[in-house]
């Protein structure tokens, strides 16, 4: 008998759902930094074993909408609920559970689905913490499993990974066995640049940094030309991402294409560039140049 469903993957902002998603796929679909609310879409990772399939929507971390890409990402939190078959809360082991978590997890623990709270970043977490955890989450209805995990380390994910079998339903394969994600390459190089962005410019730029590809192009001898541009918020960005000598956009530019030929398996020349584009974040043009609808927001 062959099992499938579609599987959500929640929780509030930083407490490592996109780090989860890889660990479980087993290859890098989602963006990872220590920066909450760098997930702007839904990504689709598939996680494929004997004879089942689970399907999983990432979505972005919980947060109150301040503006209109922020209204967007709690629009995609919602319509990620519609018609799953599994739920999965994820909770910063190394945090206190507070009342916003427990409102959150009573809430969709009445969804009707499976619902499995996984307590990460089990490899920093005080063991007393998480115990305590454990002690107040287990007297919650609708709590199918409380599973701690490390998904930086992989620890325990496969006890994770037998409750999400456990809990699929007879169903057909979505998709074929060899495929991790429903994202074009495309998109997940622009999201590993904008992972490296993220995590080499730390507070000096805020969010406002998006990757638009422009060049994409494969050559017969195995190597692939990219040229990208870097998009950031204010003029003042600019400099501070290219560096001094070109040194921030070198850093950048060299990690992400050590991480694009691994997922690529070829030669990958990188050109980037940046630009500015003033107030992005409420802009239809730019919106739609990383594949947002406007009429959905």
């Amino acid at each position: 008998m062959f099992k499938s469903g579609f599987v959500t993957i929640i929780g509030k902002a930083n407490v490592g759902k996109s780090t989860l998603l890889n660990a479980l796929v087993g290859e890098q679909v989602a963006i990872v930094s220590p920066r909450p609310q760098t997930t702007r879409d839904k990504i689709i990772g598939i996680m494929n074993g004997d004879n089942y399939q689970a399907v999983f929507i990432d979505t972005p971390g919980i947060h109150k909408a301040k503006n209109e890409l922020s209204k967007f990402m709690m629009k995609n939190v919602e319509s990620a609920l519609d018609g799953v078959d599994i739920v999965i809360y994820v909770i910063n082991g190394e945090k206190n559970l507070d009342d916003n978590d427990l409102k959150l997890i009573n809430q969709y623990a009445l969804a009707n689905v499976p619902f499995i709270v996984v307590i990460n970043k089990m490899d920093i977490a005080d063991r007393e913490k998480v115990l305590a955890m454990i002690n107040t989450l287990k007297d919650i209805d609708g709590i199918d499993s409380i599973i701690p995990v490390s998904a930086m380390k992989n620890k325990k994910l496969d006890l994770l990974k037998e409750r999400i079998e456990a809990n699929l339903k007879e169903g057909v394969q979505f998709y074929p066995e060899d495929m991790i994600t429903d994202k074009s390459v495309r998109f997940i190089v622009s999201e590993i640049i904008r992972e490296k962005a993220m995590k080499f410019l730390g507070e000096e730029v805020p969010y406002g940094v998006a990757v638009s590809i422009n060049l994409f192009k494969e050559r017969d001898d195995n190597l692939i030309d990219i040229d990208a541009d870097l998009i950031c918020e204010k003029k003042a960005h600019k400099p501070i991402i290219i560096g001094k000598g070109g040194a921030m956009l070198k850093k950048i530019g060299t990690s992400a294409r050590y991480d694009i030929e691994k997922l690529l398996d070829s030669k990958v020349y990188l050109n980037l560039w940046v630009r500015v584009k003033d107030d992005w974040r409420d802009k239809e043009q730019l919106l739609n140049e990383l594949g947002y609808n406007i009429k959905d927001i």
